[in-house]
């Protein structure tokens, strides 16, 4: 298995950092979400022009195996990881981590003291065992649907190398 790079998001990613955030969607939420959930959720991405403002927008870091995209990480203001997606031939390999740990040192570099995440029902145990703490439950509109969630958060200090009890 290849190392992971980590590189800044290109607008020329979107269509293929759009696809991945499908593809993740569809393979890695089943058993959380329905197959109705799961296309509202996806649609997001239908949109290709908002989908690419969105990452844009955002400070975007995309992971790399080899030459393959194998997910990427949005923060925004420096506060809030806006989305996390691993393909899911990547999931459990490290990626996540690697991902996650970016963001987290660079709100952190930025003088950021807390980190929050809309945590989808699929990735609250990876931000639960990495010291996020659970603070709402969220049922979020989307299409004709309703998809639940969980509002994290973080604080980022000189020892948040592991999680809080």
């Amino acid at each position: 298995m290849s190392a992971i790079a980590l590189r800044p998001y290109l607008p020329a990613d979107a269509p293929l950092l759009a696809a991945l955030f499908r593809a993740a969607i569809a393979e890695l939420t089943g058993e959380d979400y329905d197959t109705e959930q799961q296309e509202a959720w996806a649609a997001k991405a239908d949109d290709a022009e908002a989908f690419a403002a969105r990452l844009a927008a955002s400070l975007t870091l995309v992971a790399l195996r080899g030459k393959e995209v194998a997910g990427f990480v949005s923060l925004k203001d420096n506060a809030h990881i806006d989305m996390l997606y691993v393909a899911p031939d990547a999931a459990g390999t490290g990626v996540a981590k690697a991902l996650c740990d970016a963001a987290e040192t660079l709100a952190k570099a930025r003088g950021s003291r807390k980190l929050t995440v809309d945590a989808s029902d699929t990735a609250l145990g990876f931000f639960q065992k990495r010291g996020y703490e659970p603070q709402r439950r969220n049922m979020v509109p989307l299409a004709d649907t309703w998809l639940a969630n969980t509002d994290m958060e973080k604080k980022l200090g000189e020892d948040d190398a592991g999680p809080r009890h």
